[in-house]
């Protein structure tokens, strides 16, 4: 029967994946850097977007990984790193 109310939206933690919030923003070489960890499995996936204004236009890249913690801000500080990591690595060819 959990099945049936996963399916028909009785349950389960894709509800908790759509309402993640910032929960922390920072400025990494003109790129703004959001970390959005959500709660799945009970523990908080790693999960973020960066972002930069092109020529007037803003773009965004989200991302998520694999990684997940008990504690909320070891999540959040792990998904800035990851997304200064994505700026060092790609800049804005992420965007194309």
């Amino acid at each position: 029967m959990s099945f049936l109310k996963r399916l028909f939206g009785g349950g389960g933690s894709s509800v908790e994946t759509q309402t993640a919030a910032v929960a922390k923003e920072i400025e990494y070489k003109g790129f703004a850097i959001k970390a959005m960890p959500y709660k799945e499995g009970g523990q908080f996936q790693t999960c973020g977007i960066v972002s930069k204004d092109v020529e007037g236009v803003v773009k965004e890249h989200k991302f998520i990984r694999a990684d997940r913690f008990a504690a909320l801000d070891d999540a959040v500080e792990v998904s800035l790193t990851k997304g200064r990591q994505l700026v060092d690595e790609q800049g804005e060819r992420m965007f194309g």
